[in-house]
């Protein structure tokens, strides 16, 4: 990886280095943009480049390298959508094309440029004209380029004749610029944007709220003349932004002396046109009251918004002539960036305003059926943090969230603001914050003395709420979109880990450790084997490794949660109780209440404390279900009076449901290979006889991974009076096809030699054997042969070579020599003419018996051989059968660095000599 600061470098040429020029093709749209002109307009000032392998692991690297790099740079707003663009785009090369993959990143003015090359040029060339196809979303691949088109604001694709590049370019987050206050004058680019005309509708409203006046603006604006409004009702055309029929409406704002803000006005074409306006009450010679409102449209606000009046008392201090909008007022200057710190300033100076002793705020999930409470002051804030509460708290019109609430004293009203149970406030005023007539969130203030506030402090705290509604959901939107993308970013990721084992506890403890500490404080997994099991306490993970046995201990002890298969969280107390009573207990004996003296149990309280502190906030549990059926329980928690945001919880269910299928996959493929090797190891011989005066050993290795056994096979065996018999042999083919034959040869070969028939009966009734599976039958190569130990120390040999590499007989003068005659193979033909040859092996000679994975052990042209073989064992004079054994397979596995394809197995037998070799 090369990571370089270049100032003023321009990007590299993406020509090949043959000259030739690239073929391109770019998305047709807005969002396309000429490579060419980028390159001449921009300033490349940082590079950095990685190359990555053709391994799935290579995802994960190039993830890691793309958010290093931004990072480093300082672009953190833009990490998460590069990060998964560029894990698509890599998968794409590394894992779909096969190819190395090479990530560039460029650095200018415009924002970042990323580019993943690959070396896959395969291309499909549009017609001019015609749509783009990137198919459908739903599948499993190729969502590549759609990312790219939905994520970045340019992108394409560069062809070269060996490479093929796709980059995107993600723009930097635009800052606010200038002031929102009155100051020197701008330059013209920076003025508001206005019609050709700016229209001022000015309407008249009586005492009692029907218009009495209405210009020609107002006619160009709503659509309406002069006589098809005067007389009615201003709330008959305006579009409160408050619910309809409670007291803080508009015709409250029509009663003040001034007032200033946004609304909407219905239009005779039916739509709504939102709005600013600026009311002034004033009152004629005869002393009639009535208001002038001065309208113009919303986004031309700057020519009626004047700065907030201020009070008599603010007023005689003096100014410093500078202007602040209603927003400022309330929140300050400038606003914070983040949600969480526009919610407490929020907060704070709702509490101010009202002079109260606390205040609080609470934003409405997405289906307004519950608050969560995200900012107080003057509360145990701890305590409630993401606490959730219903929308509608109670029946009656003050149960309700969505409309203006005060309470003179909540002693006589219980439960009507859960949040403030237990708290010792007793007066409390509650408003909703709205957009669109949508309920976003409530602002509440309280004091602890009853009948503090009436329904001209509501008014207030509505008006205060009305000014900061907007910022609060622009803000809560961006926090969900960067946990969007981050929660995306993470699921990738997690899916990536996941798919990455297939063993058991691997995936249990890969589950516990993605979701402490990013999801959660803590994380215990239960697994269930089968239906009629019982839940088991599997893996328990605390981002506090020394909290972790008591944790373990603690869950031990309790009845594990139902194995419920609804999807979603549910919350689970139990713990939290159970390590509630346990740290009572402990702290009782402490005091010496239980009897014993305290020294002796003072000790043991600290971890007691320590756990119930760890569980005693919220635990939620999520079912791990698999193909229809529960497999286990992911279980959450937090620490003391912490809540799970409600986000969280959804990223946890997706989380939840990827790690089950995984989870279900680990546990099948261990069944499934545990009944494989019992199925393999029944076909490979019980432990080898001794045979007294031959030494006989054995090197057996199957190809491929989770193999014992193979299409070659070995065995020796007694027979009788003495003899022994010996095979080893070579089914075509590998893996449990080729292993079945295997199994028929060894125990047809045990079967008929005991039977007492010669080598050549033996083999020739294996073949017919072999010929009657039909079409599952497949040719075999055996040597087979019957060994007699002689009194003299030497040992007789008659062995018959069915298509076998031949057997090599090694003389103690170090002379090496086929053993015996090449005969047909059997499986093949159905009538065979076999015969046995006899083979004396004097004192100190060995005899090795080997399969074709070993003579024909390759690296690039070259081949072990049977000369290669031979050479090897001319240097095994005077070695032990295991040593030579041992040696010959050093030098197969030498021979070349790749792992064997194929099965080898190797059997030397040696007659010892009759002194000890040296």
């Amino acid at each position: 990886m090369t990571t370089g600061l270049i100032p003023g470098e321009q990007p590299p040429d993406p020509r090949p280095a043959d000259g030739l020029p690239p073929q391109r093709r770019e998305p047709v749209g807005q969002g396309t943009m000429s490579v060419e002109n980028r390159s001449r307009s921009s300033v490349i000032t940082a590079r950095a480049a990685a190359s990555f392998e053709p391994l799935g692991r290579s995802v994960a690297s190039a993830r890691s390298f793309v958010r290093d790099t931004l990072q480093g740079w300082g672009f953190g707003d833009i990490v998460d959508d590069a990060v998964v663009l560029t894990s698509e785009l890599v998968t794409n090369a590394v894992v779909h094309a096969g190819t190395s993959a090479d990530v560039l990143c460029l650095r200018s003015e415009e924002g970042v440029r990323i580019e993943v090359a690959d070396r896959y040029p395969e291309r499909e060339i549009p017609l001019q004209g015609s749509p783009v196809d990137m198919g459908s979303p739903d599948r499993e691949g190729g969502r590549g380029l759609q990312l790219c088109a939905a994520l970045a604001g340019h992108w394409g694709v560069d062809y070269t004749p060996t490479h093929k590049t796709v980059w995107f370019q993600l723009a930097l987050p635009e800052r606010p610029v200038g002031t929102r206050s009155a100051g020197p004058s701008l330059p013209t680019p920076l003025l508001p944007l206005a019609d050709a005309r700016v229209r001022v509708a000015v309407v008249q409203v009586d005492r009692a709220g029907s218009i009495s006046a209405w210009n020609e603006d107002a006619e160009e604006l709503f659509g309406y003349s002069a006589e098809q409004v005067t007389g009615k009702p201003l709330t008959d055309l305006a579009a409160w932004p408050h619910t309809p029929g409670t007291g803080t409406g508009i015709a409250d704002a029509l009663r003040l002396s001034r007032w200033e803000g946004s609304y909407g006005i219905r239009g005779a074409h039916g739509r709504v046109i939102p709005v600013y306006a600026s009311h002034l009450r004033v009152r004629d010679t005869e002393g009639e009251p009535s208001t002038v409102c001065l309208l113009v449209r919303d986004h031309e606000r700057a020519v009626l918004q004047t700065p907030s009046r201020v009070t008599a008392s603010d007023s005689s201090g003096g100014s410093d002539g500078q202007s602040a909008d209603p927003f400022e007022v309330f929140i300050g200057s400038p606003a914070p960036d983040d949600l969480d710190g526009l919610l407490q300033r929020t907060v704070e100076r709702a509490r101010d305003m009202l002079d109260g002793d606390s205040a609080f705020l609470l934003l409405a999930t997405d289906d307004e059926t519950e608050l969560e409470v995200r900012a107080s002051t003057g509360l145990p804030s701890a305590r409630q943090r993401f606490a959730r509460v219903p929308v509608e708290a109670g029946p009656g019109r003050y149960g309700s969230a969505r409309m203006p609430a005060v309470h003179d004293d909540l002693t006589a009203v219980s439960g009507a603001v859960p949040l403030l149970n237990g708290t010792g406030m007793r007066s409390v005023v509650t408003v909703p914050l709205k957009v669109e007539g949508r309920l976003t969130g409530s602002l509440g203030v309280a004091a602890e003395a009853p009948g503090r506030y009436s329904n001209e402090e509501a008014l207030r705290l509505q008006f205060a709420a009305d000014r900061i509604a907007l910022a609060v959901e622009s803000a809560r939107l961006g926090e969900l979109e960067r946990l969007r993308r981050g929660s995306l970013s993470f699921l990738v990721e997690a899916s990536d880990l996941l798919a990455g084992t297939l063993d058991r506890d691997q995936t249990l403890a890969l589950m516990a450790q993605m979701t402490v500490p990013t999801l959660a404080t803590w994380c215990a997994v239960y697994t269930i084997a089968d239906q009629a099991s019982e839940p088991d306490l599997s893996y328990v993970l605390h981002e506090d490794e020394e909290l972790i046995d008591g944790i373990k201990s603690l869950l031990s002890k309790i009845d594990p949660p139902d194995p419920v298969p609804t999807p979603g969280a549910r919350v689970w107390s139990a713990p939290a109780e159970v390590a509630h009573q346990a740290a009572l207990r402990s702290s009782m004996r402490s005091l010496g209440l239980s009897g014993g003296p305290t020294r002796q149990v003072t000790p043991g309280i600290g971890p007691t404390l320590a756990t119930a502190a760890a569980v005693g906030g919220e635990t939620v549990v999520l079912p791990l279900v698999a193909r229809n059926r529960v497999i286990g329980m992911l279980t959450l928690g937090k620490p003391t009076d912490e809540h799970f945001r409600q986000e969280i919880l959804e990223l946890a269910e997706d989380l939840s449901r990827r790690a089950a299928l995984a989870l279900d996959n680990a546990r099948l493929y261990s069944e499934r290979t545990a009944i494989s090797q019992s199925l393999q190891r029944s076909l490979l011989p019980p432990e080898l006889p001794t045979v007294d005066g031959v030494e006989v050993e054995v090197i057996y290795r199957a190809a491929g991974e989770g193999n014992e056994v193979g299409g070659d096979f070995y065995d020796l065996f007694p027979i009788s009076d003495g003899a022994y018999g010996f095979a080893i042999g070579d089914v075509c083919g590998t893996g449990p096809n080729a292993a079945a034959v295997t199994g028929l040869a060894r125990h047809a070969l045990r079967l008929l030699a005991r039977e007492g028939l010669s080598g050549p009966a033996v083999l020739e009734r294996l073949n017919s054997a072999i010929l009657d599976e039909g079409a599952r039958s497949r040719f075999l190569t055996l040597l087979y042969g019957e060994m007699r130990p002689r009194a003299d120390g030497s040992a007789e040999l008659k062995v018959v070579c069915a298509g076998h590499p031949l057997p090599l007989r090694l003389r103690q003068d170090g002379t090496v020599e086929p053993a015996a005659e090449p005969q047909p193979l059997l499986g093949v033909l159905e009538d065979l003419e076999l015969y046995e040859q006899t083979v004396v092996l004097d004192p100190g000679d060995v005899l090795l018996c080997v399969t074709d994975g070993v003579t024909e052990r390759r690296e690039g042209p070259r081949m072990l051989g049977d000369d290669g073989l031979a050479e090897v064992l001319t240097t095994c004079t005077g070695l032990t059968a295991g040593a030579v054994a041992a040696r010959i397979m050093r030098a197969v596995e030498r021979f070349a660095s790749d792992a064997p394809s194929d099965d080898m197995a190797i059997l030397a037998m040696r007659v010892p000599g009759l002194q000890t070799d040296g």
